[in-house]
């Protein structure tokens, strides 16, 4: 009767256990994710989203929001609960003439980078197509476009979004400042964002990825020139390094995004040695943005932690290779690294809830598998692996948060602007009725959920 009810205001579709579809309504990226919301409705419009938060405040059931579906958590997805479903709303517009992008809250990154190329724009977005624009951007945004542009929050321009009382209010520069600043990186605790206005930029539908592998003997001195070849590189190159949990080698290189002809010189790679393996390819920029995309789908269980660092000094890699050492290779996380500064340095710290703009490498230790006898072993792993990193960090991208809990909330935002954040939400959400994320908490909380 409840999802007659909620259907029957919806132009999109409520699902429910049972329902054909409602497996694959409720499956994410992660694998391991494996609740049984009581109703998912999928929504078609802003109205739609309305409805539903209203609806889920009469039953006082909890609030998932769902996008494309990569929290590693699979937050927006709650045990009896009711998950609102954007991607149905994954529609892009472009004004090739103002160079702006407005884009639906439901729509994938390679939805906005397609209908930005055939004008010869982008934004900022990250490196997998099928993440979506909502999560990634809430909470940051990094990608290869950041060093010279900025991050994908730095280049909204206005919001949309669904308050917890069903009211559709908009966020920018000159009304409700304090939002637009809490909506550029304190990810989604304050409403549903339904509609994004970015901010676009002239770039060519070309790039290129040269990357280089050494044996994992050489890791160290390879390491150490890729960090120092890294702090000379133009904007336009993303240096990136990997220790693959599956291979003892080292991978280094850099993407580069801009017109060919800007190419030369190029940053030489020749200081790092010779190399057991060396590739350049040049290919169009949407595709670079779906080179990392998974053909698996949600078919693998997945981990994560991460850290931001300050500096990549020769202590913090010698403890990160080290951290490899005692474990069988195959099982170990993968292990990235890649270069910030650029425009995301020069956007001073207090202009948004995103902090820690002077890091330099950003690191994660990701693990993916199929065995669920292997979690254990594996999160276990990943935990251990990031933990020598522990001595060397300062702050962690919220979007790389897994199951930190509100020790990494404070991780991520320093206490001035935790202070801040929790004044936006109080505002906004004091119920806390948005706490399916990476929870900023009310000062006081009025009513519980659930």
């Amino acid at each position: 009767m409840i999802a007659e009810r909620l259907a029957k205001t919806l132009d999109g579709d409520v699902i429910v256990p049972g329902d054909p579809a409602y497996d694959a309504a409720r499956a994410v990226w992660n694998a391991m994710v494996d609740r049984r919301p009581r109703l998912i409705a999928r929504c078609s419009n802003v109205a739609d989203v309305r409805a539903a938060v209203l609806a889920a405040r009469d039953l006082n059931i909890e609030i998932g929001v769902r996008c494309g579906g990569h929290s590693v958590l699979g937050l927006g997805i709650p045990e009896d609960g009711l998950t609102i479903d954007l991607t149905p709303m994954g529609a892009v517009r472009v004004d090739p003439t103002q160079k702006r992008a407005w884009v639906q809250g439901g729509a994938l990154l390679g939805a906005l980078d397609r209908a930005n190329q055939p004008h010869g724009l982008a934004t900022t977005a990250g490196n997998v197509s099928h993440t979506g624009v909502g999560g990634l951007t809430l909470g940051g945004g990094m990608g290869w476009l950041a060093r010279q542009y900025g991050l994908s929050c730095d280049n909204v321009v206005s919001f949309e979004m669904v308050t917890a009382d069903g009211d559709v209010i908009h966020a920018s520069q000159t009304e409700n400042a304090d939002l637009y600043w809490g909506l550029r990186g304190g990810g989604g605790n304050f409403g549903i964002v339904t509609e994004f206005e970015f901010r676009l930029h002239e770039v060519p539908n070309a790039a290129l990825l040269s990357t280089l592998s050494f044996p994992i003997e050489a890791a160290g001195s390879v390491l150490r020139t890729w960090r120092d070849l890294a702090a000379e590189a133009p904007r336009q190159a993303t240096f990136t390094a990997s220790l693959p949990g599956d291979q003892n080698v080292v991978t280094v290189g850099f993407v580069w995004v801009g017109h060919p002809a800007t190419r030369r010189p190029l940053p030489s790679m020749k200081p790092l040695g010779r190399p057991l393996t060396e590739n350049v390819v040049e290919l169009s920029y949407v595709d670079l943005q779906r080179i990392d995309d998974s053909p698996q789908g949600h078919a693998l269980r997945r981990y994560q932690k991460g850290h931001y660092l300050g500096e990549l000094s020769d202590d913090a890699i010698e403890a990160l290779l080290q951290s490899r050492t005692d474990a069988a290779i195959g099982a170990l996380p993968n292990i990235g690294l890649q270069a910030y500064g650029g425009a995301i340095a020069d956007v001073p710290d207090q202009d948004t809830a995103f902090a820690f703009r002077s890091t330099a490498f950003e690191y994660v230790a990701a693990s993916r598998w199929t065995d669920p006898a292997e979690d254990d072993r594996r999160m276990a792993l990943a935990r251990r692996t990031a933990a020598a990193l522990d001595p060397f960090a300062r702050g962690q991208y919220v979007n790389t948060l897994s199951d930190e809990g509100a020790e990494g909330v404070r991780r991520v935002y320093p206490p001035d602007k935790l202070a801040r954040l929790t004044a936006v939400k109080d505002r906004y959400d004091p119920e806390n009725v948005f706490h399916l994320n990476h929870n900023i908490r009310p000062s006081v909380q009025r009513r519980a959920i659930g």
